[in-house]
């Protein structure tokens, strides 16, 4: 990605989080308010606050924990310095991207063909982020096939069709009800032979609470497994940053069905929870790929740690 393109994903990406950049902070400035130094009340306040800004309660114990840790080592930080403080714990919970996967949409690819099964529940934006993974892959100069296994929702597969043709791939469907794990494997049969680059297998998005959705993933992923050894190589959940808590909640139920080894979290410029990326990928252990900061194409945009954190707290 080039010197331009990396400055307006971080003017775009400072944009999305100016919501969640308000309101967390809004509530450090307001708590600090007054001190000169980090005590335990603070810490209280602290704590707080980044409950409130749905970090997770996880995730606020080990910052407010490592906080601990540096006020008894230093004997005294001030509250100028909490700021940089939280900020490098965060950076510090934040995982680095599988280096066996690629970091970007140009970067090459590490099987052929390399295939991505994307899972979710309905709503979250995970047909319109597989439209968009897509799109951002043909302009990269990839061979990009979709597979329709949501074939629950007549809707999916339409949906997808669209996204298929406006990014000019070929696509790989059958009628409304049909087995979804037929669907994929057809889809991988047909990338071999077309010699696809990028595979990407949409799936079904009932509510996570049902027991048979998650048998269904399962058994995808095993039938892509007999047609191409080692598919999926990558299982990409997708996740709505402005429910919150009910992001964390989704994410235990679909990592307990299937290997998930990364995550997409979208709508993240339509809320003041942005704190559930960390969450998230520090509770699970699971690098975030892929967040979603507007409507555009351009705004499906590979994480990067480093931005992530200075445009939460306004810093390049």
């Amino acid at each position: 990605m080039g010197l331009f393109n990396r400055s307006k994903q971080q003017e775009s990406l400072e944009s999305g989080l100016e919501k969640t950049r308000s309101s967390f902070f809004g509530k450090l400035n307001k708590l600090v308010r007054g001190k000169d130094q980090v005590d335990d009340e603070l810490l209280d306040d602290l704590e707080e606050a980044l409950v409130t800004s749905d970090v997770g309660v996880k995730t606020t114990v080990d910052i407010i924990r490592k906080v601990e840790e540096r006020v008894a080592r230093d004997r005294y930080v001030s509250t100028d310095d909490l700021n940089d403080l939280i900020r490098d714990e965060i950076a510090g919970l934040l995982l680095d991207d599988n280096p066996s996967q690629p970091i970007d949409f140009d970067a090459p690819l590490p099987n052929s063909p390399h295939v991505i099964m994307v899972v979710g529940v309905n709503g979250v934006g995970k047909t319109t982020s597989i439209g968009k993974l897509a799109a951002r892959y043909k302009d990269a100069g990839k061979q990009v096939m979709l597979g329709a296994a949501d074939t629950f929702r007549a809707a999916a597969t339409e949906q997808l069709d669209i996204w298929a043709e406006r990014a000019g791939v070929p696509i790989i469907k059958q009628g409304h009800g049909a087995d979804p794990a037929a669907v994929a494997y057809d889809t991988l049969g047909a990338a071999k032979s077309k010699g696809a680059d990028v595979v990407l297998v949409d799936t079904a998005g009932r509510l996570h609470t049902k027991g048979g959705l998650m048998d269904e993933l399962s058994k995808i992923k095993r039938v892509m497994e007999k047609q191409i050894p080692g598919a999926p190589h990558e299982v990409l959940l997708v996740l709505d940053a402005s429910t919150g808590q009910n992001a964390i909640r989704q994410a235990q139920e679909f990592t307990n069905a299937v290997d998930v080894t990364g995550l997409i979290l979208t709508k993240l410029d339509g809320t003041a929870k942005g704190g559930i990326v960390i969450g998230i990928s520090n509770e699970f252990r699971i690098p975030v790929k892929y967040i979603g900061v507007g409507e555009g194409i351009d705004d499906l945009q590979v994480f990067d740690r480093a931005g992530f954190v200075g445009a939460l707290f306004g810093t390049n």
